[in-house]
């Protein structure tokens, strides 16, 4: 098999390979690379006709003496390329009407190509004197459309590689020069007659231009000069140093009667192995320096962020150290640190949402929010590796970024976005921009970027915490401001409302008697007929009933007031609640109740029996209403031994329990606040007796405040409030004794045990 046959053989492969290719690039609209498409097709379908002319014809293209052999097949090569270059085009909105201004002018050339095939005149133009005919058109035309789809596609390609700002993308750019070297080169050495056989170099730089398109990332074009540089410098310098110190061995001991060359070369292979490291760093620091390479230290710079990040607490403070820290050290443009915060949304989704910490008067980045699913986030959490710009732009996995979220990422002007995880859990991201230098992230850069962020999470998990701190504390303070503020509105309120029970109990007590005394008058006139007097007697009654609030509100505003004037004197408890509870006999009837009482002798109570009175009166009559009919009372006691400073003397403890309706735990302290109603409202009721009639909501209130005024204690014990099961409950009332007389013992009362209803 001839070069030739090979080389078509390849060609096809190639030529077959490239339309997959294309329509891979179109799915990408990767626009900037159109020269690329162009220059591959050219050079695909231009070397297939050219190899194929050489095996079927045997003829070759060639400019020399002024002949110029019809070559049909690179007539029609350039004519197919520019048909190419329609098609590609129409996928771009860039240079339109350039393009088309072109096409019209190529597709008028193919038509005098396929005139010139198919011999329908020789001459194009004459004047009589001159004429130009096909002979002397299609070469012309030829080389002048390579002339202008070289130069259009270089011009093209430059162009996209100025308007990039990624390295990444102007390293791939860059691969084109030598492809369009090679093609230079071939085809001049057609044009000048001295073609080589089934043009290898057209080959090759078919060969390079698909091994551009099909790669994404190819190798960094620097690197590979830093590196062949190095090689080809050191491999001079040691070559040079064996060739001088061979001869100069020669010169000076070959003259010796043992001087063996091997031995010689052996001894410069020894002294070269020893100067090898340090000639090899110190030509790689020449070449770094002259391709402007700066050298980085990875487990330098890993050292002093780790030092130097591990104790601030202060997130803008940690954003500036550690990005100033690897902006400095890597020679990076610009860099951000975002928070990320997530959360579960009302479908169960996760969602991400990126915060930059920024310093105080420097412009603000929006906030945006990523789903779980969104490309990006997947890459950056189950991928857990350094997302690159490049990528976001190019690959057909972030297609479905929306163009808002691609905006907020072209904004940041980032090359690199790098996530940082605390406890597998995705707590923030740096993005950082591209070197000052202009060159590419390589993948050194990058392991040592994601150990950066390793080292950063610490930090931030640290400084996260402390601001969610300082954050709780001023909500804290901002919620013990506001409190405060409530606390005093409330006390103003109350201090309002206590003021006008007083003035209204005062101002009302006046005309009550009034209207008390000046009814009982009438009442006793007998002169007047029955029917006024049934009149009266109610009048009197209602008067009596609302005397009664007067009084309870007076005795409120005085308790409130700290004005209640109790007179202390030894009460025997038994006593005096049976005298109350005759009194309330009648209601105890109607409602169908039983009042059991069971108080044992009883050391005397330390109180005012007038108060006292109204104390159990209220507990009782709140016992009857909310008891239901055929209900139970009971009224127990027991004597409290000396046992703390507040009962230095002992005391007596009398419990009230019913089997009604029960309260509410969490009702059982505020039911002895100012008129507190349980339940509706439209269940209030002036009656003394109605099943769950609330009344003025004084009662309780009273009763506390009774209690208190003499050093004692009140509260409830209840399972809870129910209508249906009527779990009761028991109202507890402590009460200080009197002190004994001369140290000699208590006085006991007498034991009381009755049953009324």
């Amino acid at each position: 098999m001839s070069v030739q046959d090979l080389s078509f053989i390849l060609l096809l492969i190639l030529a077959a390979l490239y339309l997959p290719l294309l329509f891979t690039l179109i799915r990408r609209h990767a626009g900037q690379e159109i020269a690329a498409l162009l220059l591959s097709g050219y050079v695909l379908i231009g070397s297939l006709l050219d190899v194929a002319e050489g095996l079927w014809r045997g003829g070759q293209l060639y400019i020399a003496s002024g002949q110029v052999a019809n070559d049909f097949q690179t007539y029609g090569a350039l004519a197919l390329a520019f048909l190419l270059t329609l098609t590609v085009v129409s996928f771009t909105r860039r240079n339109q009407r350039i393009w088309l201004g072109i096409g019209i002018f190529w597709i008028l050339g193919f038509i005098a190509i396929l005139l010139n095939i198919f011999r329908f005149g020789q001459v194009v133009w004459t004047n009589g004197n001159l004429s130009l005919t096909f002979d002397q058109l299609l070469p012309t035309w030829a080389i002048l459309g390579w002339l202008v789809f070289m130069l259009g596609s270089v011009i093209n390609v430059r162009s996209a590689f100025a308007r990039s700002r990624q390295p990444l993308l102007r390293n791939r750019l860059n691969y084109w020069t030598p492809v369009f070297v090679l093609i230079a080169l071939n085809d001049l050495l057609i044009f000048i007659g001295f073609p080589l056989p089934g043009n290898p170099l057209r080959l090759a730089a078919a060969m390079l231009g698909a091994f551009i398109i099909v790669t994404h990332d190819p190798p960094d074009l620097v690197e590979v000069e830093r590196r062949v540089m190095t090689y080809i410098i050191t491999t001079i310098v040691i070559v040079g140093f064996y060739v001088a110190g061979f001869s100069a061995s020669q010169t000076v001991f070959k003259a010796l009667p043992n001087y063996n060359p091997l031995l010689v070369g052996a001894g410069i292979a020894l002294l070269l192995s020893f100067i090898f490291t340090p000639l090899l760093s110190l030509v790689r620091r020449w070449v770094n320096l002259w391709l402007n390479i700066r050298e980085f230290h990875p487990s330098r710079t890993l050292h002093a962020y780790s030092e130097q990040i591990s104790n601030i607490l202060d997130m803008q403070k940690l954003a500036n150290v550690a990005v100033g820290l690897i902006i400095e050290a890597m020679d990076i443009s610009r860099g951000f640190l975002f928070l990320v915060d997530s959360e579960l949304t009302s479908d169960a989704q996760k969602t991400y949402r990126l915060r930059a910490v920024r310093n105080q008067g420097e412009r603000q980045i929006k906030i945006i929010t990523l789903t779980s699913d969104h490309p990006v986030v997947k890459q950056l959490t189950q991928e857990a590796r350094p997302l690159l710009q490049y990528d976001l732009d190019l690959l057909p996995a972030f297609r479905s970024v929306s163009s808002a979220e691609r905006e907020w990422f072209n904004h940041l002007e980032a090359e690199v976005y790098l996530p940082i995880f605390s406890k597998r859990e995705w707590i923030g991201m740096l993005a950082l921009g591209a070197k000052i230098s202009g060159n590419r992230y390589s993948e050194d850069d990058l392991v040592t970027l994601a150990a950066l962020a390793n080292q950063t999470a610490v930090a931030l998990d640290n400084a996260r915490l402390v601001e969610n701190l300082v954050q709780l504390n001023t909500e804290l303070r901002q919620a013990y401001r506001a409190l405060d503020k409530a606390n005093r509105d409330l006390e103003h309120l109350d201090q309002t409302k206590s003021d006008f029970i007083s003035i209204a109990s005062h101002e009302l007590r006046t005309p009550l008697t009034t209207i008390i005394g000046y009814t009982e008058m009438l009442i006793e006139d007998h002169t007047l007929p029955p029917q006024v007097h049934s009149m009266l007697n109610a009048i009197s009654k209602g008067t009596r009933r609302l005397h009664e609030i007067m009084d309870s509100m007076f005795d409120i505003a005085q308790i409130d007031t700290r004005s209640l004037q109790v007179h202390v004197t030894p009460v025997d408890t038994a006593n005096l609640i049976k005298e109350v509870s005759d009194g309330l006999e009648k209601s105890f009837q109607e409602r169908k109740q039983t009042l059991m009482i069971n108080i044992p002798p009883l050391p005397l109570a330390k109180a005012d029996p007038n108060l006292l009175k109204k104390l159990f009166q209220h507990l009782l009559t709140n016992a009857i209403k909310f008891t239901p009919n055929d209900g139970q009372i009971t009224v127990s006691a027991r004597a409290l031994p000396t046992h703390s400073a507040e009962l230095p003397h002992g005391g007596v403890e009398i419990v009230v329990s019913d089997t009604g309706v029960g309260v509410d735990p969490a009702s059982q302290d505020i039911i002895f606040s100012k008129f507190y109603q349980p339940g509706e409202l439209s269940k209030h009721s002036t009656s003394k007796t109605r099943f769950k009639g609330s009344g003025a909501g004084l009662g309780l209130a009273l009763s506390k405040g009774i209690v208190e005024a003499h050093g004692g204690r009140i509260w409830v014990e209840s399972k809870g409030y129910d209508e249906v099961n009527f779990p009761g409950s028991r109202f507890h009332v402590v009460l200080p004794v009197s002190n004994s007389e001369n140290g000699g013992e208590s006085k006991i009362g007498t034991e009381v045990k009755a049953q009324l209803g």
